[in-house]
């Protein structure tokens, strides 16, 4: 049995790529939301930027974890993502167009434009998408 570089067996390192990735039935049926597992999320984002960002996140809150032997870095990563998910799930071309938005103001502070103000609060937007605080 070959060794990675980090100690583990090549067969285990295979093993949990396998699992990492999205198999159909991980895959939430229209209007379903996602069981709160980590393949559930990803395979329920379907902006590409999202599944980015759930990569990068997952692997820094994996190294946290590993330091720190503290799983709530994991939990609330889990969290966090399972209501990404859900509106992922609820509403994806909100999600795309939110990512397009953001775009065009990083382009806009980039620039040194201005970067245009809209007319709700942060809490009527999320009341909007169904999110109470």
């Amino acid at each position: 049995m070959s060794v990675t570089a980090n100690g583990q067996s090549a067969l285990s390192t295979r093993a949990y790529t396998d699992r990492m990735s999205a198999q159909p039935h991980d895959v939430p049926a229209a209007g379903q939301l996602p069981d709160k597992t980590l393949r559930s999320i990803r395979a329920a984002l379907v902006v590409p930027e999202d599944r980015d960002a759930f990569d990068a996140g997952l692997r820094v809150a994996l190294a946290e974890v590993g330091a720190t032997l503290d799983l709530a870095k994991l939990t609330d990563f889990v969290d966090t993502w399972w209501l990404m998910a859900c509106d992922s799930v609820r509403d994806p071309e909100g999600r795309r167009e939110m990512h397009r938005r953001a775009a065009r103001v990083q382009q806009l502070a980039a620039e040194g434009k201005p970067i245009p103000r809209g007319d709700k609060t942060w809490e009527e937007l999320l009341a909007a998408r169904g999110i109470e605080l």
